[in-house]
């Protein structure tokens, strides 16, 4: 009995997946950035106005944790869309979308269809956490990915 070797057959469009790939990461880096500032934002504006919430979750103090958040979305989201310390800035933001899930699923018992958003985002996240930031990032332009 002889085994063949088989060799993967390419898809004719491969080349036209190679090229617009990056620019697909870049997309994806971005408009997961800027959902995070949106999110942020009201958030930095006043960033002690969420203390009820998060020791609601059980973060203790609140004082530190409310600006935390702020921070995390907001300079997180910021980091992300520069593709600066992408890796750190999407592992701070997978963690916060994970919470997220929690608050959603259990905390107010809304199962998978309260927490399929967050779900996605931190799948996103998650992405950046494993690959860093791409191509047309800062942290591939400084050579200095983490």
């Amino acid at each position: 009995m002889s085994y063949q070797t088989t060799t993967t057959a390419r898809p004719r469009l491969q080349s036209l997946y190679d090229a617009i790939a990056p620019f697909t990461v870049l997309y994806m880096r971005a408009i997961a950035g800027i959902a995070l500032m949106v999110h942020g934002w009201p958030k930095i504006q006043a960033p002690m106005g969420n203390i009820d919430m998060v020791q609601g979750l059980g973060f203790y103090p609140g004082w530190l944790f409310s600006p935390a958040l702020a921070a995390t979305e907001f300079f997180g989201g910021l980091l992300l869309l520069i593709g600066l310390l992408t890796r750190p800035a999407a592992l701070a933001a997978s963690f916060v979308l994970l919470i997220t899930v929690y608050f959603h699923w259990v905390k107010l018992g809304q199962g998978y269809s309260g927490s399929e958003l967050s779900l996605i985002w931190v799948g996103v996240t998650l992405y950046f956490v494993a690959h860093g930031g791409g191509r047309y990032s800062v942290d591939r332009a400084i050579g200095k990915e983490i």
